[in-house]
């Protein structure tokens, strides 16, 4: 059931978590959302309010282990509990790795990797007082296997993958009913491209969404289906993406 239960979401200001946000308020969910951008988070809690839902946001940035321990804090202030985590925030500047853009790689790791992790250190003391929870990430098409020009992107998705299944069965060796999920998205449209600097690299990588892309609702349905699974069933991986991209 989805019903009631109280939903953090990081990168929750656009695509990917904007439209989680707002269909899992449609379905009775209770939002806490978090992001870089104020105005962008006001607006889609101003919608999800107008459409009868329940929402509330605070500025995060998940490189800052504070900003997402405040936002957990903030969800359990509003909504007394925290059912699920989805730690969604991530960006794809890419570049071949011998252009060495050696500052790109810093963030990169520090908002898909370290971001992530912050979120779990965040979630996990409630998660284990509260004697379950959700924890739901989203990695890539490029964390399951090799693309050239995406190396650095791709390698913080791979150990998202890692981190995820041995958090799945260290949860499970600890009888402590938390769940995992992670979803592997192919070309969804999202503002990922706007982190891209590499002329080239931009070049190409628009040219593939131009063709593939699909909505992001479609990976909002499958948070959505990983969420509404009975508490005993885990569902782990999900590969989304457009029907004719060879990815």
């Amino acid at each position: 059931m989805i019903k009631d239960k109280v939903v953090v979401i990081t990168g929750a200001s656009s695509g990917i978590g904007a439209a989680t946000a707002m269909l899992l308020a449609s379905k009775g969910a209770k939002l806490a959302l978090g992001a870089r951008r104020e105005s962008q988070l006001q607006q889609l809690v101003t919608k999800i309010k107008e459409n009868g839902g329940e929402a509330i946001y605070r500025v995060t940035d998940v490189v800052n282990p504070a900003d997402s321990q405040a936002l957990v804090a903030a969800a359990k202030d509003a909504f007394g509990k925290v059912d699920v985590m989805f730690l969604n925030a991530g960006l794809m500047p890419s570049a071949e790795i011998a252009k060495l853009k050696t500052a790109e790689w810093d963030r990169t790791v520090d908002v898909n990797l370290k971001g992530v992790l912050n979120g779990i250190a965040a979630i996990m003391p409630t998660f284990k007082a509260q004697g379950g929870g959700h924890v739901i990430t989203t990695s890539s098409v490029a964390g399951l296997k090799p693309y050239p020009g995406v190396g650095v992107y791709g390698a913080t998705k791979h150990a998202v993958r890692d981190l995820m299944e041995v958090l799945r069965m260290e949860s499970a060796q600890a009888n402590s009913h938390i769940r995992t999920a992670t979803i592997y998205p192919a070309a969804i449209r999202t503002e990922l491209l706007s982190t891209i600097t590499d002329p080239e690299a931009e070049e190409a990588m628009q040219a593939t969404y131009d063709h593939y892309q699909i909505s992001p609702d479609r990976v909002a349905n499958v948070v959505a289906f990983a969420i509404d699974q009975p508490e005993d069933t885990n569902v782990s991986e999900f590969t989304v993406g457009p029907t004719n991209q060879p990815w």
